[in-house]
């Protein structure tokens, strides 16, 4: 398992991860944001827009954007907060992930991994506070992220967040795929002034635009791509929400930074914090974690069924 940092074609540190099958994961320091993850094949698993702009202030369009404090428009600051748009430092002596039994949990020699930190600046936001992140990309070329905010204030005030890691995902044809996992579930539909409904069908297809928040989502997550045979898990902690994007073809052609036709092959599936904001009192700490898995599909009466994989089996 092998780590470095090195300079991107525009001059930009990123972080290179690399595991002895072959898998890589890259981390630009710019915005804390995965760019890359690609299976043992050299497969790329994540969407990055060939019209990416890898330059400050603007945000790079697709990987895993960091949206903090603030989802979206859901506040004051800027469209899906400032950590998207800030440098942020490789963490050299970061401090053990406690577990749920209290205890310290390091980084296993087995894996390839970083540890990232954005600390406050009186520019962005009015309160202290801490960011880290560890990207991990584990043994087998399964990708995991655990994210952490403390309050570091000293004048015993709290604040509130909301939060979200914006994964793009890449596909072979967004109408070739489908999400399993949040059948009958609430979600509010930004397409619609975030009016709630409950989701009806058997699983999510697309055919137009999406933007659904989706309430109470469950730990697992499965993007079917029945052209690729391939199913993508998403196993979250601590983030209660679920966002499904897709801008299709209108909105596509109405963003810079992104190809008219490149909806066709992406889909974001995000955990999200979003409905309830995240309170910490100064000293608190919250803590959520994504991991990814690329797995085969498999058949069921002519039809991919990704189930066995969200019940574990």
């Amino acid at each position: 398992m092998t780590t470095s940092l090195v300079k991107d074609a525009a001059g930009m540190d990123k972080v290179v991860l690399r595991e002895p099958l072959g898998a890589t994961a890259q981390v630009h320091l710019y915005g804390g944001q995965v760019t890359s993850w690609k299976n043992e094949r050299g497969e790329e698993l994540l969407f990055l827009s060939c019209k990416a702009i890898f330059k400050p202030p603007k945000a790079i369009r697709g990987g895993i954007p960091v949206c903090f404090p603030q989802f979206s428009n859901l506040g004051t600051l800027e469209q899906h907060g400032f950590a998207r748009n800030r440098v942020w430092a490789i963490d050299t002596d970061p401090p053990p992930i406690l577990n749920s039994s209290g205890s310290g949990s390091c980084s296993s020699n087995k894996n390839s991994t970083v540890d990232l930190i954005l600390k406050s600046s009186e520019d962005a936001w009015p309160h202290s506070f801490e960011v880290r992140m560890r990207v991990t990309l584990k043994r087998g070329g399964d990708l995991a992220q655990t994210i952490r905010v403390r309050n570091t204030n000293t004048d015993n005030k709290s604040f509130s967040f909301t939060i979200a890691l914006h994964t793009y995902f890449s596909v072979s044809d967004i109408n070739e795929v489908r999400i399993e996992g949040l059948e009958t579930l609430e979600y509010m539909d930004n397409l619609q002034q975030r009016k709630r409904f409950t989701e009806q069908g058997d699983s999510i297809t697309f055919d137009g635009e999406v933007d659904k928040v989706y309430l109470g989502a469950p730990t697992k997550i499965a993007i079917v791509d029945h052209e690729k045979k391939r199913t993508i898990v998403v196993k979250k902690e601590g983030f209660p929400d679920a966002v499904v994007w897709n801008p299709w073809d209108k909105r596509a052609k109405a963003m810079s930074d992104f190809g008219d036709d490149e909806y066709l092959h992406m889909v974001c599936v995000e955990p999200a914090v979003i409905e309830t904001p995240i309170t910490l009192k100064p000293g608190e700490e919250w803590r959520g974690r994504q991991e990814l898995s690329a797995v085969p599909s498999s058949y069921c009466s002519g039809q991919l069924d990704p189930g066995k994989v969200l019940q574990g089996k």
